[in-house]
């Protein structure tokens, strides 16, 4: 018998025993994770089933992220509606407005996740959490009813891909443009259902928010997870603390490898409406835009906008566009302060918000009207993502996102460092 991949050995254990791909099992969690949309929406299954009592409130997460502070009356007794759920269970993990930020930093950052845990949350990119070598996945409402009625999944265990990268970053090129390269490699649905395991020379260089960019997008891939193994960078992230550190087998069988080599990797640009019709900067440089958008799960962290700063430092945003930044959390916008990145971008006229979702799915604080075009940070550029049907979102890092700000045009950042 052969090894077993990440995948099928966190699954494994969370089933007591060895389990092989292609298999559907039920398998216990160690966490389950819902915010203030699809919380709601939960909450409705589990009064359907006439259940009242979560399994184990310890292990349940409650993150208030997507449309905070609540942008109409509709959302503000949706909230009120889970603040009441959340005081009747006895949830502890409960990350209110301005206690968090965004549901998929805020797994991380707290250390609510560890490696070889197997954690659902109602909303696609939960995948996130798979940077510290756990098994994370997006489920619906339902599912994560379920999950917070019994402390278990029904599940297909995924096929794996394994994606080794190798080779050091050329300046202003990051893990964004990596993990658009390979989007746009495998396509939007050439990942159907698999676990993606990132692994080679540069992902063991990452910092824990790299790989997360990684991890986060591999959902546009249509995997079922996105998965960085444990190592030393996970455990000093953790703390230091010395845990079980899952990893997948010198043997294990993998229905496809891909490598690349970042050594000459480009800024890459995702045009509209694909997330996989990813382009070079250079073949869609010029194209004006109204807005920059920087933040998200995505790219929000305290080093994404670190280094759009770097672009924006002495700089102005250009006449007849709006930047607008906002950390992914909490702690990353107290960092972003104390370094005084935060100055930088308020300075060049930057719009810096609290911790949100947002603009990125088109609920408040960013978004688009007909015709508009912007640029982002985020995860997805399908029509209607971002407000309008009429306007066009194109994704790119951070570093592109800053230099098309200072211009009003995409920008290679390479050209103003």
């Amino acid at each position: 018998m052969s090894g077993k991949t990440l995948a099928e050995k966190i699954i494994s254990a969370k089933c007591g025993r060895p389990v092989e791909a292609g298999e559907i099992v039920e398998a216990d969690v160690d966490l389950v994770m819902v915010h203030d949309l699809t919380g709601p929406l939960t909450l409705d299954v589990m009064e359907e089933v006439g259940v009242r009592r979560v399994w184990d409130s310890n292990r349940v997460v409650v993150i208030f992220d997507h449309q905070v502070p609540a942008d109409r009356a509709a959302s503000a007794n949706l909230q009120k509606r889970l603040r009441r759920f959340v005081r009747e269970q006895g949830i502890k993990k409960f990350y209110d407005v301005g206690r968090g930020g965004i549901c998929h930093q805020v797994l991380v950052e707290e250390k609510l996740v560890k490696p070889g845990d197997l954690v659902v949350g109602a909303d696609s990119h939960t995948c996130t959490a798979g940077a510290v070598g756990a098994f994370a996945t997006g489920v619906g409402s339902s599912d994560a009813a379920m999950a917070l009625l019994t402390g278990s999944v029904w599940l297909r265990v995924p096929e794996t891909m394994r994606v080794r990268v190798s080779g050091k970053f050329p300046d202003m090129v990051g893990p964004k443009d990596l993990i658009l390269e390979i989007v746009g490699d495998i396509g939007a649905g050439g990942a159907s259902y698999m676990a993606l395991e990132f692994v080679g020379p540069t992902v063991k260089s990452m910092s824990i928010g790299g790989r997360m960019t990684l991890c986060n997008m591999a959902v546009e891939m249509d995997a079922k997870a996105g998965m960085v193994p444990a190592d030393e960078v996970t455990t000093s992230f953790l703390g230091g603390v010395v845990l079980d550190l899952v990893r997948p087998d010198e043997d294990a069988l993998y229905a496809d490898t891909r490598e690349y080599d970042v050594s000459e990797l480009e800024p890459m640009v995702a045009v509209p409406p694909r997330v996989d019709d990813v382009k070079p900067v250079g073949e869609v440089e010029g194209v004006e835009v109204d807005q920059v958008f920087i933040g998200s799960c995505t790219n929000g962290r305290a080093e994404d906008l670190e280094t759009a700063a770097r672009i924006l430092r002495g700089r102005e945003v250009a006449d007849g566009v709006r930047c607008i930044v906002i950390p992914a959390s909490r702690k990353q916008y107290l960092e972003a302060l104390t370094s005084g990145v935060i100055d930088v971008l308020l300075e060049s006229g930057c719009v810096v918000g609290p911790p949100t979702c947002g603009p990125c799915l088109g609920g408040h604080m960013g978004v688009l009207g007909d015709g508009e075009v912007t640029v982002s940070t985020s995860n997805r550029n399908f029509i209607g993502r971002m407000g309008s049907p009429k306007a066009k979102v194109y994704l790119t890092s951070p570093a592109t996102a800053a230099a098309t700000a200072v211009t009003g045009r995409i920008t290679d950042p390479r050209d103003l460092v």
